[in-house]
């Protein structure tokens, strides 16, 4: 398994998403919290609207359970979006989020904190107000954000004390305008629309951390790409590839993500073992660069 450096420190490439926990038991979500830690996966994510919070204390309860200590795991969680009502980036919210996600994880601090979503109306005065005070008090040590513009996080960068590391982004192969936007610059073709403001060479350069999540699926939460007929002509290459690296097809789409040089982490948001097992095989593969390209194009991107 590969690691990626945060502000000089070592960090898994594979962050442990836990947006689905609450949809299992407690004993399995002990022995999989059990499997992820004893193999090496000891950085998890949240945010404060999973499963209306109950995420966040269930994992909460099973860490415990299982007996690990919490200097041993690094946890992150996200704020700022009320469902189906609103986003808010307020002082207020941010700070009672903060308060409500350290008593549901029952800890003193969290790791990293991420701002969940842009706020239009946000005040990048207030945000950094009260991320000093959640970094003096050490309720927070790092801070991020998700699905954020390169111009949006210099508005919020212009303001605060403390350094923006984490940007959590939609990506997987079918899924992958951060790079098509790229690739067909300066063309009439779809792949060229620039959705997001060149985010992807805009992190590099200001060593901020792409979190990639739902490397899996394609559109919106339409569905999961791997085994999927819509993809016929990736699946093949990605069966290809898992034959010649002997592992399984997930395993191949974890590793053309983590083969960026961009070196993201990787979100796995899957609450099988099995699956995990096989994020694990795709973390220690590094494809070649024809092997990368032709994934790429099998999704249906284009090379100019």
């Amino acid at each position: 398994m590969g690691n990626v450096k945060i502000l000089n420190q070592e960090f898994s490439n594979v962050v442990i998403g836990c947006m689905r926990i609450n949809g299992i038991e407690s004993k399995e979500i002990e022995r999989y919290l059990d499997f992820c830690i004893q193999n090496g996966f000891n950085f998890f994510d949240h945010a404060d609207i999973y499963g209306g919070g109950e995420c966040e204390s269930l994992f909460s309860k099973a860490i415990k359970q299982i007996g690990v200590k919490r200097e041993d795991i690094i946890i992150q969680s996200k704020c700022g979006i009320i469902p189906l009502k609103m986003y808010d980036f307020s002082k207020k919210h941010i700070s009672n989020s903060v308060d409500g996600i350290l008593k549901r994880l029952d800890t003193d601090y969290i790791d990293f904190l991420l701002l969940h979503r842009p706020d239009a109306l946000v005040e990048p005065e207030e945000v950094a107000q009260v991320f000093d005070e959640l970094h003096k008090s050490g309720k927070v040590k790092n801070f991020g954000v998700s699905n954020h513009t390169p111009y949006q996080i210099e508005l919020l960068k212009s303001y605060l004390n403390q350094d923006i590391v984490i940007n959590q982004m939609q990506m997987s192969i079918p899924f992958s305008s951060m790079i098509s936007s790229g690739l067909e610059a300066n063309m009439e073709t779809a792949g060229a629309v620039n959705r997001d403001g060149g985010i992807l060479d805009y992190c590099r350069l200001n060593n901020i951390t792409i979190q990639a999540w739902s490397p899996f699926h394609y559109g919106f939460f339409e569905g999961i790409f791997v085994g999927s007929d819509k993809f016929a002509e990736l699946n093949k290459v990605l069966n290809q590839l898992a034959d010649k690296y002997n592992v399984t097809p997930t395993a191949i789409a974890a590793a053309w993500v983590l083969r960026h040089p961009a070196k993201m982490q990787l979100i796995a948001g899957s609450t099988n073992i099995d699956r995990i097992k096989q994020i694990k095989d795709g973390s220690k593969i590094k494809l070649e660069r024809e092997e990368w390209y032709k994934l790429y194009i099998s999704a249906g991107h284009i090379l100019p």
